[in-house]
């Protein structure tokens, strides 16, 4: 498809994957985007996963209209944007390779090549003249691995984000963008806020009518609202006004406590989100403690500890930089109940964390006064 009249979209969707990097769940597959600008010098922009390598390849040569191509630009190392390296450059032996030289580094880890002659080190602030196009380089390390850069073409004023502005879901299936690119943002490149940040000042100083990401659609309309959630995401602010409720729960009375708190929070009108931890996608859950301000934790006691589904979600939430949150417990412990302690414990190296005044201990089961507790935390949380 034509991106504009120069550049044109050569990804490809895959429906064959059922989890991304090993561990996301995509129930609507995957896009690996790749994209082919026609000019005096034309250039191909990354690869894609190993198994569509034949589908690339045709989709490459249909878009360069029996042209060969002088460059392939590879903006980030991961195989999914760089497994078919090899292929292209048996096909087209003839095309150079401009990348970091981070990239380069990893390309010989990865690949058995030869590439005297053919490299191009792109550097920060470089660029490459196409003829009519001309490509200006824009370093993004640990956006999310050391190599990245994104590409900026003045000339149709579009921006190839790399992994940035990215989304899990194909390109043939209809779906919400903020949904799957929250979750994947907060998956996949969460930990980095600082260099999102750093990335979002360099784009605001340039003139970008289309963003082309190596995941997801191409964006073409409405970019600040995109933009904007980028900040949002990358700078730790909550998106919305609302509670997420996570909790770990053995024979159901810390889900019984749970659930009540979720009853009084939606009658005094509070937007929520509940996660059972032993039982939701943790990536969604993730997803939602980022989204909402405020955090309710509640877990059972488990060998001096906490339920490890507890622990493995905190953890997560903390290599993730979790900040700028109201957090509260709820515990649970039918002899000595330390879960609230261990919890709070966790994120005491966390940055702007509030802890919540009220804090609910069962023991065993839930009693009145523990509704009366829950009461108590509802009315602060609203």
């Amino acid at each position: 498809m034509k991106i504009t009249e120069d550049i044109l979209y050569a990804g490809v969707n895959d429906h064959q994957v059922d989890l991304f990097e090993g561990q996301y769940t995509v129930p609507n597959g995957m896009a690996y985007n790749s994209y082919v600008i026609l000019d005096e010098h034309p250039a191909v922009m990354d690869t894609v996963d190993v198994h569509f390598g034949k589908e690339w390849l045709e989709n490459v040569e249909q878009a360069l209209q029996g042209r060969k191509p002088e460059y392939l630009i590879i903006q980030h190392m991961e195989p999914d944007h760089s497994a078919n390296i090899p292929a292209f450059l048996e096909k087209y032996p003839e095309a150079k390779v401009a990348a970091t030289g981070k990239a380069f580094d990893m390309i010989r880890q990865f690949y058995s090549l030869e590439l005297d002659g053919k490299k191009i080190v792109a550097e920060n602030g470089g660029t490459l003249d196409l003829g009519k196009h001309k490509l200006n380089f824009i370093y993004a390390p640990m956006v999310h691995w050391p190599e990245v850069m994104m590409t900026y073409d003045a000339t149709d004023k579009v921006f190839f984000s790399a992994d940035g502005f990215g989304k899990f879901g194909a390109l043939d299936v209809d779906e919400d963008w903020a949904c799957e690119a929250r979750r994947y943002y907060f998956g996949i490149v969460g930990k980095y806020g600082m260099q999102v940040q750093n990335v979002l000042k360099k784009a605001g100083e340039l003139d970008i009518q289309i963003i082309c990401p190596l995941h997801g659609p191409v964006l073409t309309e409405n970019l600040g609202y995109y933009l904007n959630l980028y900040n949002i995401w990358s700078s730790y602010e909550a998106e919305s006004e609302g509670v997420t409720i996570a909790y770990a729960s053995i024979y159901g009375h810390t889900k019984e406590a749970a659930l009540y708190l979720d009853k009084l929070l939606q009658e005094k009108g509070v937007k929520t989100a509940v996660h059972d931890l032993a039982r939701t996608d943790m990536a969604e859950a993730v997803e939602d403690a980022f989204r909402y301000g405020k955090l309710v934790l509640a877990a059972n006691t488990y060998n001096a500890g906490i339920n490890p589904f507890m622990d493995d979600f905190i953890r997560r939430l903390l290599e993730r930089s979790y900040q700028k949150r109201t957090i509260a417990f709820i515990e649970n412990g039918s002899w000595v109940p330390v879960a609230a302690k261990t919890m709070q414990s966790m994120f005491e190296k966390s940055k702007e964390i509030t802890f919540a005044e009220n804090k609910v201990t069962l023991l065993s089961a839930m009693k009145p006064e523990n509704q009366a507790q829950l009461e108590a935390l509802a009315a602060e949380l609203a």
